[in-house]
C-alpha cells in the first residue's frame, strides 16, 4: 500500500493539541486524544512528535504568535513619541479582548513550564521577544520589568474573570516607565 502524502498533517496535529488543551486542558493532553481531534492514525502523532513535551513545544511556540501578531498589528514602538504605557495597556486590550479560550490556553501552556522543563526555553522566548521589543523604547530593565508586569495583569484578569480595565492598566505602567 503507498504511502499517502499529507504535508499539512504535523500542523493539523499541532492544531488540534492546541483544539485538546482548549477542551479538556493539559491533563487531557495525549498523542490519543490529540490523534483523534486531527483524525490522524496515533502513528502519526508519535512520528512526528515522539513525546508530549515535543507535541507541547510545537504548541506554545504557535500559541505565542497570538500575542506577538497583535504587537505587530499595532505597531506602537517604531514611533518614539507615542506614549509607551498606552500601547503596552493597549495591545494587553486588544490581546485580551478577542477570544479568551486561546489566551487562557497560552497560559496553560506557558505555565506548563513550571513541571516540564522542556517547555521553559519556549516560555521565556516570549518574554524574551517582548522586553527586546519594548527595550527600543527603553532601557532593558524596565523592558524586563514591564514584561513582568503586564503578565501579571493579564493572568490577574484571566485568574478572576474580570474585566480588563486598560486605563488603569496604562497608569500603571506608566510608574514603571521613567521619566
Amino acid at each position: 500500500m503507498a504511502r499517502r502524502y499529507d504535508p499539512e498533517r504535523r500542523q493539523r496535529i499541532i492544531d488540534a493539541a492546541i483544539r485538546v488543551v482548549g477542551k479538556k486542558g493539559l491533563a487531557g493532553l495525549t498523542h490519543r486524544s490529540v490523534a483523534a481531534e486531527a483524525d490522524v492514525p496515533l502513528g502519526s502523532t508519535t512520528y512526528h512528535f515522539k513525546t508530549l513535551d515535543e507535541l507541547m513545544v510545537a504548541a506554545l511556540r504557535q500559541a505565542n504568535e497570538g500575542f506577538a501578531k497583535v504587537i505587530a498589528a499595532r505597531g506602537g514602538l517604531e514611533d518614539a513619541d507615542a506614549d509607551l504605557a498606552s500601547e503596552l495597556a493597549g495591545w494587553m486590550g486588544e490581546w485580551l479582548a478577542g477570544d479568551r479560550t486561546g489566551v487562557e490556553l497560552e497560559y496553560e501552556l506557558y505555565l506548563a513550564a513550571l513541571r516540564r522543563p522542556a517547555l521553559r526555553p519556549v516560555a521565556a522566548e516570549w518574554a524574551e521577544d517582548l522586553a527586546e521589543r519594548i527595550s527600543r523604547r527603553t532601557d532593558p530593565v524596565t523592558a524586563r520589568a514591564l514584561v513582568a508586569l503586564m503578565d501579571g495583569i493579564c493572568l490577574q484578569v484571566l485568574l478572576t474573570g474580570g474585566s480588563y480595565d486598560e486605563e488603569s492598566s496604562r497608569e500603571v505602567l506608566a510608574r514603571v516607565i521613567p521619566g
